[in-house]
């Protein structure tokens, strides 16, 4: 069925639904699975949402990010190595996750893609965009989306 189930965390409760089923449906399958966390860069003028840091702040910054990322992808490794699934943990740094996304999803060869969705609707859906919707229209492996 599926040999390679690429699953897109940030170590939310909502995700960690996505890396629960992702693990289980992988051990169903015997599919090997990438967890996959994306890192933004961080923004660099006041007009993308920055406050003005010297380089060595902002790199401070970044691996800080980078560190978190490392815990929440090698969570979902034991998790899924508990359960005898093997996993592959990958950070990516892009300020598009859904790019990054579908990209490591067909670096990694992945033939199905899980992640999580807020549902939202509306003005709020406007307004925060959809992550989830960009990964559904743009990408040409199958995704499972979790609510």
């Amino acid at each position: 069925m599926y040999t390679r189930i690429l699953v897109a965390t940030d170590g939310s409760k909502l995700s960690k639904k996505a890396v629960d089923n992702a693990i289980e449906l992988a051990a169903t399958c015997g599919a090997e699975l990438v967890a996959l966390k994306v890192v933004p860069r961080y923004p660099q003028s006041y007009f993308d949402g920055g406050i003005p840091l010297s380089t060595e702040d902002v790199g401070r910054v970044e691996e800080h990010w980078a560190a978190d990322a490392h815990a929440v992808v090698e969570a979902v490794k034991q998790a899924g190595e508990a359960k005898g699934v093997k996993v592959k943990a990958v950070i990516a740094k892009s300020d598009v996750v859904s790019d990054a996304l579908i990209a490591a999803a067909k670096k990694h060869k992945a033939d199905l893609i899980v992640m999580a969705s807020h549902g939202r609707k509306g003005v709020k859906r406007l307004l925060l965009g959809s992550e989830t919707q960009q990964v559904l229209t743009h990408s040409e492996i199958p995704v499972l989306v979790l609510r």
